[in-house]
């Protein structure tokens, strides 16, 4: 009787032992965070509010206001003051990149300089010009950093994307890479919805959109957070509208308030991720945008596209596992949006076909 006891341990302890390794390699598992800021100029990222703008009635309904808020005589303040948490905490933990005084430079490299063009080259690692030309919701041909993780075995199950417009279930292709995307107006969906998420569906379908296609950055956060306390995905894009949005209607205070306020929701995310087991210290965040905005003349900050001049400079921020905490880029650089796939692909060991180099950030 002792002996099948003996047995027994020693089959459980096995087992024990074999679980225990198996989640220790679980949790040396590489992740990844890929956020968008919709249209959000290079210009404010690193010089904080335009003096200009918020001075100018036409694109500003209480200067005074946004003085007091968000003007500081140093550049320096100004845009720690408008982004708190990338000015306060990134350069310390990471890399900021496209200041363009300073030589640093990002651009894209599809010839429209909008949005689907400029998210297509992002996710897919290559600009397509002869078949990516509009907006229109018309399935992706090609694939995305999103859909050859999902196809992976590691990462089946456990990519997402969660965004404010709704052309992204296009623009991912959700039909054929299979990953899950809770776009514009989606609800939550699913039988064990988190009681966050029941109420966030409810608060969605009664709250109106200034816009009839993208929702608030708030309820793309939102489900977004919930998502990844209850999957912990390996791969998760996020991707924020409002700041084009309130650009293309002439509000500059929604624009800056919106900017303001996703650098909130950036720390909330860094914040979870160094405070989960299942991320601490093993999550890289990579931070851009699709396109950028006008400067000269003045109104053209409004707009975006080939006619703009400088609608193609963009930026790249990245924070977390395997990044070199160097700060803000002063020195001469030239990074382009198509590398941002490859980059995610050599993080997440994923064969990604694109002759694009991968962004060096060690």
């Amino acid at each position: 009787m002792k002996r099948i006891f003996l047995v027994l341990f020693i089959v459980i302890t096995s087992c024990k032992s074999t679980t225990d390794q198996e989640e220790i390699s679980n949790s040396n598992e590489q992740h990844v965070i890929l956020i968008t800021l919709d249209g959000f100029r290079w210009q404010e990222l690193f010089t904080g509010i335009d003096k200009e703008l918020m001075n100018n009635r036409k694109f500003t309904s209480d200067s005074a206001s946004l003085k007091n808020t968000f003007w500081k005589n140093s550049i320096e303040e100004r845009r720690k003051t408008l982004l708190p948490f990338i000015w306060g905490v990134v350069p310390e933990i990471g890399q900021i990149h496209g200041n363009r005084t300073l030589g640093s430079r990002v651009n894209l490299t599809n010839s429209y300089w909008f949005s689907y063009p400029g998210y297509n080259e992002i996710l897919s690692g290559k600009a397509d010009d002869d078949r990516i030309q509009s907006n229109d919701k018309m399935p992706n041909p090609n694939k995305t950093i999103l859909e050859l993780a999902n196809q992976d075995e590691r990462y089946n199950g456990k990519v997402g994307a969660f965004a404010s417009w709704d052309v992204f279930p296009f623009i991912i292709n959700e039909e054929r890479s299979g990953v899950a995307v809770n776009s514009g107006f989606d609800l939550a969906e699913g039988t064990s919805l988190t009681s966050n998420e029941t109420y966030l569906n409810k608060l969605q379908e009664a709250t109106p959109s200034p816009w009839s296609t993208v929702r608030l950055d708030v309820f793309t956060h939102n489900f977004a957070m919930e998502y990844l306390k209850k999957v912990h995905p390996s791969l998760v894009y996020i991707s924020y509208g409002e700041t084009d949005d309130f650009a293309h209607d002439g509000n500059y205070d929604a624009y800056i308030k919106s900017a303001n306020t996703t650098d909130r929701f950036i720390k909330e995310l860094w914040d979870f991720a160094q405070n989960d087991p299942t991320y601490k210290d093993k999550t890289t965040f990579i931070i851009t945008t699709d396109h950028g905005r006008g400067t000269e003349p003045i109104e053209s900050w409004r707009g975006h596209g080939s006619s703009v001049n400088g609608a193609d400079e963009v930026w790249l921020i990245a924070f977390g596992a395997g990044v070199n905490p160097i700060g803000e880029i002063g020195k001469e650089q030239q990074l382009y949006s198509n590398q941002i796939a490859s980059t995610i692909a050599q993080l997440l060991k994923l064969d990604l076909d694109s002759d694009n180099l991968p962004i060096n950030l060690k």
